[in-house]
């Protein structure tokens, strides 16, 4: 059996921000009825963390809970636990409505790091950068491809992206962060 590898083996990239192909994580899509007894406590025994609001994502250590849309969420865990993670939410929602899915294979993660790393994202996604609160997740596209992305600490945010169009992200992301190419210079 091969060993497990991440989308780009890590590749990273200094411009006017610091980028990186952020390695495995272990990531599992949660689709069923979010408004749900069932699904609250599932996720909180499991996780340990309430499910999020709309539009947001909440985190507990080295795990995170993200609203995707209605009736989805992505499930963010060490890249090693996936598969007990699902095994437990899948006991814990036995008898309920759900599908639940291990993705870490088929999604990727970059970093996009420093002071100017919102101007990345407003080239790439067409999102008011402005208006992107604390906690707040976006759906979007990247230039062509679907993606989603958070600020996971100050200065730093977090993009996931199908793991087939890995290396067309990052190449966008380095072209984007090029050093003489900040939208606001300073």
């Amino acid at each position: 059996m091969s060993e497990p590898a991440s989308a780009l083996d890590g590749r990273s990239r200094k411009g006017f921000v610091d980028l990186a192909e952020a390695g495995l994580r272990g990531m599992i899509t949660l689709r069923g009825d979010l408004s749900s007894p069932a699904m609250k406590a599932a996720v909180k025994a499991t996780l340990g963390t309430a499910l999020p609001a709309p539009r947001r994502i909440v985190t507990a250590g080295d795990r995170a809970v993200a609203w995707m849309s209605p009736d989805e969420l992505l499930i963010l865990v060490p890249y090693a636990e996936a598969g007990a993670t699902l095994a437990t939410l899948g006991t814990a929602l036995a008898g309920q409505h759900h599908l639940a899915a291990d993705v870490s294979d088929a999604r990727a993660l970059f970093t996009i790091r420093g002071a100017r790393a919102r101007e990345v994202l407003m080239k790439l996604c067409p999102v008011d950068m402005e208006a992107l609160a604390e906690g707040e997740i976006r759906r979007t596209r990247a230039a062509q491809v679907a993606a989603a992305f958070w600020q996971s600490a100050p200065d730093e945010f977090t993009l996931v992206s199908f793991r087939s169009v890995a290396a067309y992200v990052m190449d966008l992301l380095e072209t984007a962060a090029r050093n003489g190419s900040e939208l606001f210079p300073a």
